[in-house]
């Protein structure tokens, strides 16, 4: 289990997140929700470790995250960021770098490496792409390469940041679709996300970002019932029949 207890974190002398309390669990899809400045972002990169507390901790497993190693967080959280780059290789080669928090000393690939990032590769529908450079897929496709990548890493938890962020429609269903599939599979998958209806109609759980602090975690239900998303976005959400629309008052 991913906890936060009590993070207080923030840049410089500005504080970004106040006292947030959240829990992430195995087996389910939490978005993560709030206007921008609120600290969603921030609150993926102190749960990888990557900002120290002001107060407060992060626990992985029960283990403080200060307490661990790079390598060991590795192997429990993968994380995509927002903006990533496109270097210079091929789709298998990118989702085989995904195993390198379990190489040995050698730092050579084993063959149990190579099946696990080829399962990965064929899990996200990228067999016919393996050969081919990441600069000539498309921006699904070059989405899809890059979880594979998080998959061959064969963490119990994925943490992504935007990451239907530049797809078009028809991807981004696509790619919600998976990351529910993943979460059958036994992952705990935590998403920043903008777009409201998409993430209402596919989130286990909804925690809404405001004031440093989160507002509510629950379901999308319960969410929408609690009129919080007409307080911090100023507009109102309607789920009918599971699928969510919004309108401005």
């Amino acid at each position: 289990m991913l906890e936060i207890k009590d993070l207080s974190v923030g840049y410089g002398k500005k504080e970004a997140l106040h006292q947030v309390n959240a829990t992430f669990e195995t087996g389910k899809l939490t978005v993560l929700l709030g206007p921008n400045g609120s600290g969603k972002s921030t609150l993926l990169k102190a749960a990888l470790g990557l900002l120290s507390p002001w107060s407060g901790e992060v626990t992985l497993d029960g283990r403080s995250i200060a307490a661990l190693s790079r390598k060991e967080i590795a192997k429990k959280l993968a994380f995509l960021a927002q903006s990533k780059a496109t270097p210079d290789m091929t789709v298998s080669q990118l989702v085989l770098h995904g195993r390198f928090p379990h190489v040995g000393a050698l730092g050579r690939y084993t063959s149990k490496d190579r099946e696990i990032a080829q399962a990965a590769i064929e899990k996200m529908g990228l067999s016919d792409k393996a050969d081919q450079p990441l600069s000539a897929l498309s921006g699904g496709m070059k989405q899809n390469a890059y979880i594979a990548m998080a998959l061959s890493q064969d963490t119990p938890y994925i943490l992504l940041d935007e990451p239907t962020t530049y797809l078009d429609i028809a991807h981004q269903l696509e790619l919600m679709q998976t990351l529910g599939q993943l979460t059958a599979d036994g992952r705990g998958i935590v998403c920043v996300m903008h777009d409201l209806p998409l993430a209402l109609s596919f989130a286990d759980s909804v925690a809404v970002l405001c004031n440093r602090k989160i507002a509510i975690t629950e379901t999308p239900e319960a969410v929408c019932a609690s009129g919080i998303l007409e307080q911090v976005f100023g507009i109102s959400v309607e789920e009918k029949e599971k699928r969510y629309h919004y309108r401005y008052p």
